[in-house]
């Protein structure tokens, strides 16, 4: 089953099983967020759980792969200033340096190459600005049986239960660790705070920047007032979207 099956079936659930249980440590994590404004980026949104708890001061752009999340999400954003795009955490569609700082809840250990998104999310957000992760993560060396067991199958319905932080980040350059605290569950669960220190160093010297970057399958209106039937069912390629925040749409 694909993420995006898997996820588009588990929508109309997820707050059930996800909200109450990380309702605390979603909200000592975003306390991590600065108080000027700036243009932070929600990679992997999800059902908009986030929302009701972030500040106002702040231009946002929030990101999923499903539409069936995305549409959970809208009505949660209130007064916020929120940008819906349609994407693949893996592949973004932005330029770089693009955003003051990116907020990773829960994604980089449900999507399938973790250092793929990690690398994206350091590319897009400007250098000396933070990354600020919640997500469930092993520690090298740690046994931890059970999880690993059922990681295959675990990962075929919703997440990952194997990924070891260290080995994702040893294969990003540009980024140091400033923060690193236990949130729940013994652990598993960690608050990582991480800041851009230096432009992204890829491998693929050859390979263009833009090819790198993933295509917006749709961006999705600020409010349902406003939303259009071509609006919601056209695909949108960043090199022609006018509608993408200024700096995200390719020149």
């Amino acid at each position: 089953m694909s993420l995006r099956t898997s996820y588009t079936r588990l929508a109309p659930v997820y707050d059930w099983l996800i909200g109450p249980a990380l309702a605390r440590v979603r909200a000592r994590s975003l306390a991590r967020l600065p108080s000027a404004g700036a243009h932070i980026f929600l990679n992997g949104i999800g059902t908009g759980l986030d929302l009701p708890l972030l500040p106002a001061t702040h231009r946002y752009t929030a990101l999923d792969l499903t539409r069936a999340m995305l549409d959970r999400a809208q009505p949660r954003r209130g007064k916020l200033d929120v940008q819906w795009i349609q994407g693949d955490s893996q592949r973004l569609p932005f330029r770089d340096d693009s955003v003051d700082h990116v907020l990773l809840h829960l994604i980089l250990a449900i999507v399938p190459d973790s250092r793929a998104a990690l690398r994206e999310s350091a590319r897009v957000v400007r250098t000396g600005g933070k990354l600020f992760v919640l997500d469930k993560f092993l520690r090298r060396g740690e046994a931890a049986l059970l999880r690993r067991m059922l990681n295959p199958l675990m990962r075929r319905i919703a997440t990952r239960t194997d990924v070891v932080f260290e080995d994702v980040l040893a294969g990003v350059t540009g980024l140091r660790v400033i923060d690193d605290q236990p949130a729940m569950a013994g652990g598993w669960f960690r608050l990582i705070t991480l800041e851009k220190t230096a432009a992204q160093d890829f491998p693929e010297a050859s390979e263009s920047s833009s090819s790198r970057r993933g295509q917006v399958s749709q961006t999705m209106p600020t409010s349902s007032e406003t939303a259009t039937p071509t609006s919601i069912k056209n695909q949108i390629n960043p090199l022609i979207a006018p509608c993408l925040s200024p700096g995200f749409a390719d020149a």
